[in-house]
């Protein structure tokens, strides 16, 4: 019995040194395989976040895009009157001539009167329209909004002062639409 027993014992050795083999060899199969689904996580998270970059780019571009074409459009409504306004302010200016050319003692006169509503009236108009008038008489000169006409020796002003306006600027929403020409003091 001896011999059977050795060799039963003898069989469950092999048994159990085939059976830590196979735990084993099962073992390394699933540490080969948990660090290949590590890697491939790290990789799916990887361009996750490059897909998410791509994503929050497209929907910034898209805002300012969508941002641009409502600033076109404001743009396009502010200043659609530009080139009406241009010609009407020539009218302003015609009206204007005409009232300070009419005799100052003709107060009572039906046709400056006329002239004179006609003026105010077109006056308003534009100013509802945003168009309004660069006057600067007594201002400093400022060569964003005013054109220099000639520049003439005052001791009584500054230098660089406007003393005359020949022609009165216009802005429509800010924008300037004509300088208004004009004369500037210089040092004595």
């Amino acid at each position: 019995m001896s011999d059977q027993t050795n060799k039963a014992q003898q069989e469950v050795e092999q048994e159990e040194l085939l059976n830590e083999a196979d735990a084993a060899i099962a073992e390394e199969v699933l540490e080969g395989l948990a660090d290949e689904a590590a890697d491939e996580l790290v990789k799916a998270r990887e361009e996750a976040a490059q897909y998410k970059e791509v994503a929050l780019r497209a929907q910034a571009e898209t805002q300012n895009i969508r941002r641009r074409a409502e600033q076109d459009v404001e743009k396009a409504h502010k200043f659609a009157l530009e080139k009406f306004a241009k010609s009407v302010i020539t009218v302003a200016d015609n009206l204007e001539r005409a009232l300070s050319s009419a005799a100052e003692g003709s107060e009572n006169d039906p046709m400056r009167e006329g002239v004179e509503l006609t003026y105010r009236d077109l006056v308003e108009t534009l100013a509802r329209f945003e168009v309004v008038a660069v006057d600067p008489a007594g201002e400093p000169f400022n060569p964003e909004l005013h054109q220099a006409m000639t520049m003439v020796p005052n001791p009584n002003l500054e230098p660089n002062t406007v003393m005359d306006v020949v022609q009165k600027g216009y802005t429509l929403n800010g924008r300037l639409l004509r300088p208004a020409m004009v004369v500037v003091s210089s040092a004595a």
